[in-house]
């Protein structure tokens, strides 16, 4: 119980403190990869320096250039997207009851990377540089990103139209995402048929998820989508809690099941919709965190959404600074490294089981 003899019981003291001890080591762990983020690279910047800069220290301008416009902005980038992706499966997971739900079950990537597709193929808006012989460069990024939003959009649309006609039940929910991926995919593949070789390249280069794409400019909007959204779904774990134990069980204490549902499905939607548009396709990080979250500190909401918050920036940054640092100069995107590590990892869980 909560309260014995009208005080907060010693052991849900130890309950609240366990997790929130949990919460505030990874916060410092967050706090340290990012000081190492920016250190490691082809150019080290020793850790002093670092230091030094982000106080307003100046050493050199070679570092203030790569700390502040290199490094942060690409590092932030990934806290966010890490953040914004795993927040999104947490509430998916829960709002459908389904330990497979997250953004990219609902088809709403595929949908992203057909919108790119169209944009590069239809538009024009992918090229070749004249400057770097082989290159491969998308002549018009916000078209693209545009783009992609929209049909990410379109589809979390698709999805919640069909599941007022037919009831927002989970199985709904997630078939017509099933369905919607497939049609996208299928899309996505008869426009690279028709490509040539520099739209084709151009359509690969952007599913290639890549945090380094992103300028202050685009941060600050992922940022504030991601922050305001990250607060809705707190604000909201009580009602997902009880949807936890059953609709029934939510609907006699009181929550609007199908409301809460169909809004919660638009909030990740649009979270990882502004993503995915901005970075690319980045999977597995909304599947696997909320699990791994879940392990250690439970199901409970109030704390399993800010937690998987911390944990999915703590996880994208780390994979994009070794993604960095194993074919240095060159820098492999982060979505191939999460894809390799977030397989295994999520195997790995099911075998073991879940903690509920």
């Amino acid at each position: 119980m909560h309260l014995a003899d009208g005080q907060i019981s010693r052991d849900y003291r130890r309950y609240v403190s366990f997790k929130i001890g949990f919460m505030a080591l990874a916060v410092a762990g967050l706090i340290m990869g990012l000081a190492v983020s920016l250190s490691l690279g082809a150019a080290g910047v020793p850790l002093s320096v670092v230091a030094k800069t982000l106080l307003g220290i100046s050493v050199s301008k070679r570092f203030d250039m790569i700390v502040w416009n290199i490094r942060m902005p690409q590092a932030l980038a990934a806290i966010v997207a890490g953040a914004g992706l795993s927040v999104a499966g947490a509430a998916m997971q829960s709002i459908l009851r389904n330990p497979l739900g997250s953004p990219f079950t609902l088809g709403i990537s595929q949908a992203a990377a057909f919108g790119a597709a169209f944009s590069v193929m239809i538009l024009g808006s992918g090229v070749m540089q004249s400057t770097n012989i082989g290159s491969i460069t998308i002549s018009n990024p916000y078209v693209t990103t545009i783009l992609a939003f929209i049909f990410s959009m379109i589809a979390a649309g698709a999805i919640i139209l069909v599941s007022r006609a037919r009831g927002a039940t989970p199985e709904v929910m997630v078939l017509t995402g099933v369905a919607l991926g497939a049609l996208f995919t299928a899309g996505t593949m008869f426009l690279q048929y028709l490509a040539d070789d520099v739209q084709l390249a151009a359509m690969v280069f952007w599913t290639f998820g890549d945090v380094a794409r992103a300028s202050w400019t685009e941060l600050g909007l992922l940022a504030t989508v991601t922050g305001l959204l990250s607060v809705y779904f707190l604000f909201r774990s009580w009602d997902y809690n009880a949807i936890d134990a059953g609709d029934e069980t939510a609907k006699g204490l009181g929550v609007r099941v199908q409301r809460v549902r169909l809004s919660g499905m638009l909030a990740a939607s649009m979270v990882t919709a502004v993503i995915v548009s901005f970075l690319g396709i980045i999977g597995f990080v909304g599947l696997v965190v909320p699990h791994m979250v879940r392990r250690i500190i439970g199901g409970d909401n109030r704390f399993l959404m800010p937690a998987t918050v911390i944990c999915g920036a703590l996880l994208l940054l780390i994979s994009d600074t070794v993604a960095r640092m194993m074919m240095a100069p060159h820098v492999l995107p982060v979505s191939v490294l999460t894809a390799f590590m977030g397989a295994p990892a999520f195997i790995y869980l099911i075998v073991r089981g879940g903690k509920k």
